[in-house]
């Protein structure tokens, strides 16, 4: 006869949930600190959000500043002060839709390519360094175990 083993839980959750859970804390923790460190390294004063704003024009090109904010999941008044400062440091610029005066395009200047591919040179981040030592099938696997994860219910 197959009894159901009841799982220890700690306040109602199975002690293997509770794991991940503080994991994944611990992780979310590691990347606040190493995006915090490498905001640092491209400019003192870059704060994780104006990261962020770079590495989504990075991924995407020149991107109107409302689709910035779609794909960081904010509202465009955050992308308009943060792309202020990212075009006071120097490292976005801006110009005028020719189809739709009142839009923005971001683009990232010749300067934030360099600090971006210099960061990744350095691979300075606590995670990309402690990944790099993980062989191709682990990563494999972490990655499909993440797209699990963030799937949508």
């Amino acid at each position: 006869m197959n009894e159901l083993v009841e799982r220890p839980s700690v306040d109602g959750d199975t002690l293997e949930l509770a794991r991940v859970e503080a994991q994944m804390a611990m992780l979310a923790a590691n990347i606040r600190a190493s995006t915090r460190s490498t905001a640092a390294v491209i400019d003192p004063t870059l704060e994780p959000f104006g990261l962020a704003l770079l590495r989504v024009l990075a991924r995407r090109g020149e991107s109107h500043a409302s689709v910035v904010a779609d794909v960081l999941a904010v509202d465009r008044s955050m992308i308009s002060r943060q792309a202020k400062l990212l075009c006071s440091l120097g490292l976005v610029e801006t110009r005028v839709d020719p189809l739709d005066g009142r839009a923005r395009f971001l683009a990232l200047t010749p300067l934030a390519t360099e600090k971006l591919a210099e960061v990744r040179r350095n691979r300075t981040a606590l995670v990309h360094r402690r990944l790099s030592r993980w062989t191709p099938a682990e990563l494999d696997q972490f990655a499909t175990l993440l797209e699990r994860l963030n799937e949508p219910e």
